[in-house]
């Protein structure tokens, strides 16, 4: 008895491989029934959105990161405020008495503290933002969220920071003689900006760092160098007097935006820091610092949202 033959079976569509186009009749299947692409980067009004609906997860998990940074240190959280504190002390030791940076600089002890304060805040953040993806491969694999929320929520968690050592550096104003005035509400709209810009520049690095871990093992080299430019022990205007450099070179000294956030604070805190010290249009430099990084650094990192904790 001849035997019959089965049909082949049919062959199963293969998925598309990823980073390629689906086949057009697929995609146009999907669009009529409403699918979408897995992992897919929405657009940015909507990436701001979703954001926006996570904001309590930002500001928790910037609590919780806070936290848990000193949870196996003996003094705890008092770390927070020892460590600016400690590095303004050595700042002191070699700059101001072995190199005599103090020279010219009165209330040199509240200008250092200041400063150290300040840019801490800033180092920190980036140096925070660089790792916000790639030390956090696990969660970023396990969950779907904006990615940003992470970068965003490290730069939230050095702010409450700052703002616990704010405590302590108005202490040390007052025992060195100053004596709270208006100007110190400019602090708020300082502190404001340069966390915008802070946030933006922590967006950049982490998007850089997701892709390129071992930038975590340079940062620390490249903020060091921007902080020697950014006269936290030292004053740039004193250092400027008599040398005939390059007007480009005064240009990027006065727009540096680390030394524009620095002289702002001390701008509003120090009373012997007048208005002639600061750079000129010095609070659009700080807003257009801010605008320009916040912006262009929320961009950028959306720009990669559906790659990180990929490959």
């Amino acid at each position: 008895m001849p035997q019959t033959l089965a049909p082949p079976a049919p062959t199963p569509a293969r998925a598309p491989t990823p980073g390629t186009s689906p086949d057009p009749e697929l995609r146009a299947l999907a669009e009529r029934h409403g699918l979408t692409v897995s992992g897919a980067r929405p657009s940015l009004p909507e990436y701001t959105r979703q954001l926006w609906h996570r904001r309590h997860f930002i500001t928790s998990f910037a609590s919780a990161k806070l936290t848990a940074m000193y949870t196996t240190a003996k003094l705890g959280q008092l770390w927070q405020v020892l460590t600016p504190l400690l590095n303004a002390a050595v700042y002191y030791l070699i700059f101001g008495v072995l190199i005599g940076t103090k020279r010219g600089v009165p209330d040199y002890v509240p200008f250092l503290v200041t400063g150290v304060f300040v840019f801490t805040f800033l180092q920190n953040s980036v140096m925070a933002g660089t790792r916000a993806i790639s030390g956090n491969l696990g969660l970023v694999r396990a969950l779907h969220f904006p990615r940003a929320c992470l970068p965003i929520s490290f730069c939230l968690a050095q702010l409450q920071q700052l703002l616990y050592s704010m405590g302590v550096l108005g202490v040390i104003l007052l025992c060195f003689g100053q004596v709270p005035t208006w100007s110190w509400l400019l602090v708020v709209p300082a502190l404001t900006l340069q966390f915008v810009f802070n946030t933006g520049l922590a967006m950049v690095m982490a998007r850089m760092g997701a892709k390129t871990p071992d930038l975590a093992q340079l940062m620390p080299f490249i903020m060091r160098t921007w902080m020697y430019a950014s006269g936290v022990m030292f004053s740039i205007n004193l250092i400027l007097q008599g040398k005939h450099l390059p007007q480009f070179v005064v240009v990027l000294l006065d727009g540096n935006p680390a030394a524009v956030y620095i002289d702002l604070m001390r701008f509003a805190l120090i009373d012997s820091f007048k208005a002639n010290q600061l750079p000129p249009h010095v609070w659009a430099f700080a807003a257009g610092w801010a605008l320009l990084a916040g912006v262009a650094g929320f961009v950028y990192f959306w720009k990669a949202e559906e790659r990180y904790g990929r490959g």
